[in-house]
């Protein structure tokens, strides 16, 4: 079994709270962390109809059963019990009641700070890190990497990646996006969503995907909102500064798993990926998504950010920390070309804040410059981690 590197923050807030929420994507290996961490804890699937009934009918008695704390499993499918396990907590008075695990962030999220705001903690798991990824037995090999993706059940149990990947998606869409939704054009909504896939790492623009998928700029806006509260995308915010330049304000757009969006742009094998237009975009997901999960696995959520201006002035990420920002530059070549430093050094002499410059590509050598550091795609989290402790 692969320890994640969430484990021991998981452990200590659980000491420290009663309850601690972990969110995530569906196949994120939420509730075999939480087993793995706590197996002396009860586990309570809510997904179970038999469970969900007797803990909607009759709460009270449902929790009664659970007097030594448990691990409940899916919990945004019934948010009225946090109210309970509110009063419940407050009763015991005590830390280390309760584990809640669910799938849906803003729903969630929104009950919790109704019911159980400064009694729970929050940590969100995605996905395999690149480290939990080679543990598991991915290769080093960046197109597979793409191909693959890194939900822990494609590695866990070998499985074909297209057909895993089509099978959740599927199951996504009939399952979650109804519920959450209310959506009535599945069609149209899985057009939409292979349309935000052929423009991860670009600017969000809703007008244009609305027409694309043959729907309004106000229905675009509703479904990518679903599709964050789900995690399927995320959308990286532009940096603003107080500097005189004119600043683009619209995110880009990025996947929780690239193996998803490579999955929705119709690569089927992994030998596709080195010729495909979007592969640098892929690698650029894979790096930006490293990034939050390297946040996300130390119990916070970062502020990343990057750099736009009405000229063209760029950079891929910026990263905080204590000293400043670093500015970060993503090429998908493995190759070290001269110019790749050119960004972020003019990124770095407009921000006052920007503290080291960097980029971050798909070789495997670590290199330092006079300009600063060349880091393979493969050491981005450990690089992180020396930006946070220097």
């Amino acid at each position: 079994m692969i320890i994640r590197e969430i484990a021991p923050r998981l452990t200590a807030l659980f000491k420290q709270y009663p309850f601690v929420t972990v969110t995530g994507p569906r196949q994120s290996g939420k509730t075999t962390l939480c087993r793995a961490v706590f197996p002396d804890l009860e586990y309570v699937n809510l997904e179970r109809p038999d469970q969900r009934e007797f803990a909607e009918t009759d709460p009270k008695t449902f929790l009664s059963r659970l007097s030594d704390g448990a691990i409940l499993d899916e919990v945004q499918r019934l948010p009225e019990l946090l109210s309970w396990l509110q009063v419940l907590a407050d009763e015991k008075g005590r830390n280390s009641q309760f584990v809640l695990t669910g799938s849906e962030q803003f729903r969630l999220s929104d009950s919790i700070s109704q019911s159980l705001a400064g009694r729970t903690a929050l940590l969100r798991l995605l996905p395999f890190s690149i480290a939990e990824y080679e543990q598991a037995g991915g290769g080093g090999e960046i197109d597979e990497m793409l191909f693959f993706g890194f939900y822990p059940r494609i590695h866990d149990q070998r499985l074909d990646p297209h057909q895993a990947l089509g099978d959740y998606f599927e199951t996504y869409v009939e399952r979650d996006v109804r519920r959450i939704g209310e959506i009535r054009n599945l069609s149209a909504f899985r057009r939409f969503i292979r349309l935000c896939a052929g423009r991860v790492g670009q600017l969000v623009n809703l007008s244009s995907l609305g027409a694309d998928a043959g729907v309004s700029h106000q229905t675009a806006r509703h479904w990518i909102t679903i599709l964050e509260a789900s995690y399927i995308v995320f959308q990286l915010p532009p940096h603003f500064a107080n500097i005189r330049k004119r600043l683009v304000k619209s995110p880009k757009l990025y996947f929780y798993d690239v193996g998803l969006a490579s999955y929705l742009i119709g690569i089927e094998r992994a030998s596709q990926v080195a010729t495909h237009p979007l592969r640098g975009a892929l690698f650029e997901n894979v790096a930006v998504i490293e990034a939050l999960k390297h946040g996300f696995n130390q119990g916070h959520r970062p502020d990343l950010s990057f750099f736009r201006d009405s000229r063209g002035l760029e950079c891929d990420l910026l990263y905080p920390h204590a000293e400043g920002s670093a500015a970060i530059e993503i090429k998908s070549g493995a190759t070290v070309a001269s110019d790749w430093f050119e960004s972020p050094e003019r990124v770095a002499k407009t921000l006052p804040n920007i503290r080291g410059a960097s980029v971050i590509y798909a070789g495997s050598e670590r290199q330092t410059r006079s300009k600063g550091e060349i880091v393979p795609l493969t050491g981005l989290s450990k690089f992180l981690h020396s930006l946070e402790i220097e």
